[in-house]
């Protein structure tokens, strides 16, 4: 069950919009939206402006943002411009890091699957997607199976990368059979996704991560990805 936001109550949305029309810029917004292959539409505020504008009205409204997070976010994520997602985005990962609940894997998969690129995809797949998983953990089997196994590329790519940053507590069996799982992928972003995961894990034990390599059939992309860091080792 994905929450809803009651708008009528919410001043920080409309605060959020108003302080990013005031600074839109039409040029950067074009540049921007180039950038991203036209997926998605911009204000055209750049990442240090826009995290600066972000801040002040998240602080004037920090009350009702951390009563509200999830439908606040569920509520940005649904607008058109990218800037509104990357709120979303950074709204979740401070506001339940240590406070998820069990259901908050509706949301995730909701924003995995929705406005999906490889900026949100990759943030959320770490920062939301592996910190839920690292407070439940008996969650892991079901949850990455049921995104590894999916029809949808990014939920397969998030299954791959959500143990970034996870270093000695990383399950590198678990990572081995979802790289194992997409090793023969056409898609680029899967491709790069499997040598990404394995170069991370290769800072923690690169002998091993050079034995799975030399004993799986990886493409071209993966294994060069997987190796970039490891040719003096």
């Amino acid at each position: 069950m994905i929450p809803q936001l009651d708008f009528r109550s919410m001043g920080f949305i409309a605060d959020l919009e108003t302080a990013f029309q005031e600074n839109s810029q039409s040029e950067i917004a074009l540049a921007m939206a180039k950038y991203m292959k036209n997926h998605f539409a911009f204000f055209g505020i750049k990442t240090t402006e826009r995290r600066q504008l972000f801040k002040e009205v998240w602080k004037a409204n920090k009350e009702e943002v951390a009563k509200n997070a999830r439908e606040i976010a569920i509520a940005l994520y649904a607008k058109d411009q990218r800037e509104f997602h990357y709120c979303a985005i950074e709204i979740l990962i401070k506001e339940l890091k240590g406070k998820y609940k069990q259901k908050d894997i509706d949301i995730i998969e909701k924003l995995l699957t929705h406005n999906s690129w490889w900026d949100s995809v990759d943030t959320i797949s770490k920062n939301i997607l592996g910190e839920y998983l690292l407070e439940f953990p008996e969650s892991i089997t079901e949850s990455i199976s049921k995104f590894s196994n999916s029809d949808n590329m990014w939920l397969n790519r998030s299954a791959i990368l959500f143990q970034l940053g996870y270093k000695d507590k990383t399950d590198f069996d678990l990572l081995k059979t979802v790289c194992d799982q997409h090793k023969f992928s056409n898609e680029f972003f899967i491709q790069k996704a499997i040598g990404w995961a394995l170069r991370e894990y290769a800072k923690t034990n690169p002998e091993a991560v050079k034995r799975f390599v030399a004993d799986t059939n990886l493409k071209p992309l993966s294994r060069k990805e997987a190796l970039k860091n490891l040719w003096d080792h």
